[in-house]
């Protein structure tokens, strides 16, 4: 089993209150969820209405497959017209239960 993690920053201009900056994280996380099947959640910055730290995981049996499936949810979130992505750092790695 190979996993691929990726944490993703983005940046939040304009932005009114954190209800709104929820509404916008909530929205990509489902969108990324549903589109990729993968797992997604905000992980840091959860006071900040200027910044989100998204984390994201994927779980498959092959590394060139979770590269290219990385790939394609950084297009995904570059883009989104909403916010600025900032960092974004990526690992893969075996994992034996």
């Amino acid at each position: 089993m190979i996993v691929g993690l990726l944490t993703i920053q983005i940046h939040l201009h304009g932005i009114g209150s954190l209800k709104d900056k929820r509404r916008i994280v909530k929205s990509l996380t489902g969108r990324i969820k549903a589109r990729f099947n993968f797992s997604a959640a905000e992980v840091a910055a959860h006071d900040s209405k200027a910044q989100a730290v998204i984390g994201l995981a994927v779980v498959a049996n092959e590394t060139p497959f979770i590269d290219k499936q990385l790939d394609t949810v950084i297009n995904f979130v570059q883009r989104d017209g909403r916010f600025y992505v900032g960092k974004i750092e990526r690992e893969i790695f075996p994992f034996t239960p």
